[in-house]
């Protein structure tokens, strides 16, 4: 069993940048791919980042690419999503999720998610 917690997100201006984290309890925690997801107001959550339980393989969607980086500590049990050059349409709630098989794309592989933190982005 995994607990997620997500923090970090907020208002801020276009151009500017946050780092969301997403705690997790659990002992297992290195041995789970993690995701971060979003969204915005509508029926569809997209996937946004993904890394390897060892943090040595990263995945972005095409829309953050160069924007976003995510990253993991394993010791701290927590993955991170630093967030630069946000624009309006990055305006969700993102949430984070862990994974233990499957593509890192798609949201039902994911057996695990945190409640959601927002972000809004103003022009």
């Amino acid at each position: 069993q995994v607990q997620l917690v997500e923090s970090g997100g907020g208002l801020v201006q276009a151009g500017g940048s946050l780092r969301l984290s997403c705690a997790a309890s659990g002992r297992t925690f290195s041995s789970y791919t993690m995701g971060w997801f979003r969204q915005a107001p509508g029926p569809e959550r997209e996937f946004v980042s993904a890394i390897s339980w060892s943090g040595g393989l990263t995945y972005y969607a095409d829309s953050v690419k160069g924007r976003f980086t995510i990253s993991r500590d394993n010791a701290k049990n927590t993955v991170y999503l630093q967030m630069n050059s946000l624009k309006p349409e990055d305006t969700a709630v993102y949430y984070c999720a862990a994974s233990s098989a499957g593509s890192y794309y798609f949201g039902h592989n994911y057996h695990y998610w945190g409640q959601g933190t927002q972000v809004t982005v103003s022009s």
